[in-house]
């Protein structure tokens, strides 16, 4: 939210500087994102006296004009504004200022031949309104020769960052008063003028919505004139980053801005009937003030008449009933939506306003009557006309959260001890009302106050945050322990596992679309009221996230993607704690060697996957690869690892290409998922030390075994069964070859198996090798296998 000082002068009375303004507003929790001195961008600009105008010898459009600056001799000016003319004063930028419109740097140069030493500005140009028709006339008295941001009094701009949480700092009174409870100064008392009504409303207005428009205010002012609006009003807007438009459509953003109440004025005209809040029918349209329409359900609030809708309630107005500079009589709406209503209608509908903003984190619901006086008189002194009677429709709410209060609670919960009367003070600087019991009644706007732990926020954001002690935590004697739990263990061991393994760690949302969602299987668990669509859905793999990390990344032209993420998936049964990776692209690039680049396969996957599970201590060499990967992984190009039929530990495989298709993705890409929560707990609990190692005495002797099996059985299935032959000689057992072909029978495989023996206390015999020999025969014969002759 942005605002000059001088608008903050007109409801705090103080002489702070705006270095002081600034640091107390970062004090109290109002950031402070940047302050903005327009006398930098006016710098170089001055009142100047035109002496003389003569016509530009080559150009018709063109005066050749000499102008007073002040000092020295007069100067040159080629100008084309048709009302330039001897005796007038203006606004002249000299060689080497900036244009704040377009950025251009002013030089003397010629023009058709005639040479001009600066420029005579606009309104336009120096970005103070939009007028363009000519250069700005100054009044006769404007002193020549000063410099036109001192004269125009440019006033300091803040840029305030307003937290959700406080809706009644939406404007700058809201501002102002946490300054004045600061001690930065004296807040100004609210003028509400008092209104000469003239004769009852000739409009009807009601609420026939009372849940989502409880009240709605209003009254009818006849015979105004709507033209500008006044230059002090203007310059206002202008620092809040607002278009001055028209007096009537200023006023109510001026009101809006000062005080955080949005209202709307209706031409009086252009309504039929009575005027009223109601919930939309199910697909009406209405054409809003951006000019764009926007089908309705039956679950929003508009502002209606008998003909039709104007107005989406506490969002924007009606193209159709806004005014123009033919508006004479004007109905004035001051209303109170239901938050959590017009919160919902802007996502559904996708726009967004300043009154929107406003209402969904709650308007002060207090401030009706004397709102809508304030717009009435300005309204009344800026284009005159007639105003009626007020209008209530409905009553807002009105009773006041009353919470009990421990001031000693601010020392406990607030670091920070603060004086009973001082905590006093603070809170009923901001409107909270004590008695002296400590029972505090909240003011209506303060809807953020749900309990003693916010009026300790309230005091030690006022008393300063900078005050509150840094404070050492306790700590034991001795040796610190290690205060990481054994998850957070694992969570890091497999970080730098991943890294080490050339992977990138990627951090994605938690909540993804529900088409994304689809795409995995669906999710399990969607939200009522998501930031957006594309993040309604809680993830169930981790997986969407990566994949639409690879497509940003591809389309940006990476040739090659290496992702991993530790993160938590959310289904039926609750969270559960998994880390996921994608490879996509090259794993090899091209070169001389290969021709082209080498793309990643399902085997990467696996063998990465089989990596990680070492690292994070899991049995790998007890696991089994077995199907049913999922549907989004390609068919016979990916598989799981268990622990038994039931307990999955991992999946890899190439995902499938519908999936990819889903995410845009037209590369290849392969991917593994581990169940962190699924890897059973070291026996023992593990420790720091690792188990004593002391190299065999003996040398480890090989032995190789070729055997048929059917072509259906898993290589490794054979050897799980080799590996438990016997497992005190049997260290190690490996595939070096699988054939199908000449030689080998149809319908089977042939499978070649180097086994390595570590004899312990003796050589082996010849014996000992038979009897390990037939074994492992006998144990390959249980999977159907036999010895090749």
């Amino acid at each position: 939210m942005k605002f000059s000082l001088t608008w903050l002068k007109d409801h705090l009375d103080t002489d702070a500087s705006v270095a002081e303004i600034a640091a107390a507003l970062n004090a109290i929790g109002l950031e402070v994102e940047g302050v903005e001195d327009p006398a930098e961008r006016l710098a170089g600009f001055r009142v100047a006296e035109v002496l003389t105008a003569e016509r530009h010898p080559d150009a018709d459009k063109l005066q050749v004009l000499t102008v007073n600056t002040g000092e020295g001799d007069p100067l040159q000016v080629v100008c084309g504004a048709p009302n330039a003319r001897a005796g007038m004063k203006g606004v002249l930028g000299l060689p080497g200022a900036v244009v704040p419109a377009n950025g251009m740097e002013l030089r003397k140069s010629a023009i058709r031949g005639v040479e001009s030493n600066g420029m005579m500005c606009s309104v336009r140009e120096l970005e103070l309104g939009d007028e363009h028709d000519g250069i700005i006339e100054l009044p006769a008295d404007a002193p020549v020769g000063t410099s036109f941001a001192e004269y125009h009094g440019a006033s300091p701009v803040f840029d305030v960052a307003i937290t959700p949480n406080r809706p009644d700092c939406m404007g700058v009174y809201g501002i102002a008063r946490d300054l004045a409870a600061k001690g930065l100064g004296t807040l100004k008392p609210i003028v509400v003028p008092d209104i000469a009504e003239q004769g009852a409303c000739p409009t009807e207005i009601r609420t026939d919505d009372p849940e989502g428009c409880p009240a709605f205010y209003g009254r009818v002012i006849k015979g105004v004139t709507n033209g500008s609006s006044p230059e002090w009003m203007q310059q206002r807007l202008i620092s809040a980053g607002q278009r001055p438009i028209s007096a009537l459509v200023d006023i109510t953003n001026y009101v809006m801005l000062s005080f955080g109440r949005p209202a709307h004025a209706y031409d009086l005209a252009k309504l039929s009937g009575a005027v009223f809040a109601r919930r939309a029918k199910q697909g009406e349209e209405v054409l809003a003030l951006n000019e764009k329409t926007y089908t309705l359900d039956d679950s929003m609030t508009v502002i209606a008449d008998d003909a039709g809708v104007h107005d989406i309630a506490g969002i924007m107005g009606g193209e159709h009933s806004g005014c123009s500079e033919t508006t004479s009589d004007v109905l004035l709406e001051i209303a109170y939506f239901d938050p959590a209503r017009i919160g919902k209608t802007g996502r559904k509908l996708g726009l967004a306003s300043d009154a929107r903003t406003r209402f969904e984190r709650g308007v002060d619901p207090a401030f009706l009557a004397d709102g809508l006086d304030i717009l009435t008189g300005l309204i009344l002194e800026i284009c005159g006309g007639t105003a009626s009677e007020m209008v209530r429709a409905g009553s807002p709410p009105s009773e006041a959260k009353v919470v009990h209060f421990d001031p000693g609670l601010t020392a406990r919960l607030g670091g920070v001890a603060v004086a009973e009367q001082d905590q006093r003070r603070i809170l009923e600087s901001l409107d909270f009302a004590v008695d002296r019991q400590w029972q505090v009644a909240c003011p209506l706007r303060r809807h953020d106050i749900e309990g003693p732990a916010d009026l300790v926020e309230e005091v030690v954001r006022i008393h300063g945050l900078d005050n509150v002690e840094s404070v050492a935590l306790p700590r034991v004697d001795g040796v610190a322990r290690p205060t990481a739990t054994p998850q957070q263990a694992l969570e890091r061991k497999l970080r730098r596992a991943a890294a080490a393994s050339g992977l990138n760690e990627a951090i994605t949302w938690s909540f993804i679309s529900e088409e994304q969602a689809q795409a995995v299987g669906g999710g399990r668990w969607a939200l009522e009221n998501p930031i957006s669509e594309d993040m309604k859905v809680m993830r169930p793999s981790l997986l969407p996230g990566l994949l639409s990390a690879v497509q940003r990344n591809m389309d940006r032209g990476a040739e090659s993607v290496r992702l991993f993420e530790i993160g938590r998936r959310y289904l039926d049964d609750g969270e559960h704690l998994s880390l996921a990776f994608v490879l996509a692209g090259d794993r090899m690039a091209r070169n001389w060697q290969s021709g082209k680049g080498q793309a990643f396969d399902a085997y990467d996957a696996k063998a990465l996957v089989l990596s990680l599970l070492e690292a994070a201590g899991a049995p790998v060499a007890n696991l089994m690869v077995m199907g049913e990967a999922g549907d989004f992984y390609h068919p016979g190009q990916s598989a799981t690892l268990r622990l038994g039929p039931k307990n999955q530990l991992a999946s890899f495989g190439a995902i499938h290409p519908s999936t990819l298709k889903a995410f845009d993705i037209d590369v290849p890409v392969v991917a593994g998922g581990i169940h962190l929560d699924a890897i059973p707990a070291r026996k023992g609990g593990g420790g720091f030390a690792r188990a004593h190692y002391s190299p065999p005495a003996l040398q480890a002797v090989t032995r190789d075994f070729a055997f048929l099996v059917p072509t259906e059985l898993a290589a490794s299935e054979l050897l799980r069964a080799v590996n438990g032959a016997d497992k005190k000689n049997i260290v190690d057992a490996r595939v070096f070859d699988v054939f199908a072909g000449q030689g080998v029978p149809e319908g089977k495989k042939s499978i070649a198996i180097e086994v390595t023996l570590q004899p312990q206390d003796k050589s082996y015999t010849d014996a000992d090798l038979k009897a390990i020999s037939d074994a492992i025969v006998g144990a390959a014969a249980k999977q159907g296998a036999e010895l090749r002759g």
